[in-house]
């Protein structure tokens, strides 16, 4: 039994994977249009993606917008298979991000890290771009869809719900994070069944995609069976020669023990995933590294009270400079023992998926 398709209102994924926005450039063109060249839908993160422009310190709105066009432009040139974009609602470039993504003709919106309760509002003049929430509650599904029902007569074209195995920030509190009461195995059902009544409503299917800790076939297999459409992936595709981040970004994958995996509060004032590694002995130890905001990227972050930038450290991991940043990560990341092509992951992903189909 192989791979089912993903389909999200009038677009259809050849296999029911996406590929999860990573920020501050480790998803760009290169991942994305790679994961969409294999019938799986890619997707750019546009957190802080002008952070290679001359003029983002002076100019980082416009640096971010242009840098975003771009990178969309170049993955299409290459393939015409799904694209997304990952927006974070807390970002104060926001509206500008997900203007541009619909203006360049991006195929989905992601939208998490906030309710995206105004999305809607954006799609004018017959724009195709599908509108997903990242979500990591049923309640927040309700609440989305009670909003965008009474104020656009919309209703989203898919949830991805995350649950508290993801990497980077995550949208639970520290003590849920290891509470069964929130696992995704436990949201991923209640999600589907809050959507029930607003699928009625829209008269066609609200697709629920499984995300958070999703790391193999038999894990996809899972998924499936619970009721998800599809699942989102992002550690496994960061191990991929395609992944926009430097090598030693990549390695630090591979050379993470289980141990290496930690909790951190971030400055942004969300607990996040990542690897440990000599910065965050640093922060932890209480040293504070000096800087000047530039950007003002994350809404709720106060520089002045921030025990360094994270924006300034995600950059530095991206580009390998791991002592002055570090690599945000999912759970099961220290399970990841080599770097693969995209097409050499999606076809172990596919046999372990036929497997655990074969057993059940």
């Amino acid at each position: 039994m192989d791979f089912p398709q993903l389909k999200i209102g009038d677009l259809v994924a050849k296999i029911p994977i996406i590929q999860g926005g990573m920020g501050v450039g480790i998803s760009l063109s290169g991942l994305a249009s790679a994961v969409a060249k294999e019938g799986g839908i890619g997707v750019i993160a546009a957190a802080m993606i002008g952070m290679g422009e001359p003029d983002i310190g002076s100019n980082y709105r416009e640096a971010n917008t242009r840098a975003l066009a771009r990178e969309l432009r170049k993955a299409r040139e290459v393939t015409d298979g799904i694209l997304g974009v990952n927006i974070m609602v807390a970002l104060t470039n926001f509206s500008d991000l997900v203007k541009t993504s619909i203006k360049e003709g991006a195929d989905i919106i992601f939208a998490g890290a906030g309710l995206p309760l105004d999305l809607p509002s954006y799609i004018k003049d017959g724009a195709k771009t599908k509108l997903v929430p990242i979500i990591s509650s049923a309640r927040a599904a309700s609440i989305i869809c009670k909003k965008w029902l009474s104020k656009f007569d919309y209703l989203p074209d898919a949830f991805v719900v995350e649950g508290p195995k993801a990497g980077g920030h995550l949208g639970f509190k520290p003590e849920q994070i290891d509470d069964p009461e929130f696992s995704l195995e436990k949201t991923v059902p209640e999600v589907i069944e809050a959507v029930r009544e607003f699928e009625a409503k829209a008269g066609r299917p609200i697709p629920v995609i499984a995300a958070g800790g999703v790391y193999d076939g038999a894990d996809i297999h899972k998924y499936l069976q619970m009721g998800a459409a599809g699942v989102q992936m992002g550690t496994r595709f960061v191990a991929t020669h395609e992944c926009d981040a430097d090598i030693k970004f990549k390695e630090s994958y591979v050379n993470a023990t289980e141990k290496d995996i930690q909790i951190i509060k971030s400055p942004v004032g969300l607990p996040g995933r990542a690897v440990s590694g000599p910065f965050l002995d640093d922060v932890t130890s209480g040293l504070k590294k000096p800087f000047k905001c530039p950007f003002h990227c994350i809404s709720s972050c106060d520089y002045t009270k921030s025990p360094y930038c994270i924006a300034l450290a995600l950059v530095n991991a991206k580009k390998g400079q791991l002592k002055h940043g570090f690599a945000f990560a999912g759970a099961n990341a220290y399970r990841v023992n080599a770097i693969i092509s995209v097409k050499e992951l999606i076809e172990s992903l596919r046999q372990g998926y036929i497997a655990a189909a074969s057993a059940a």
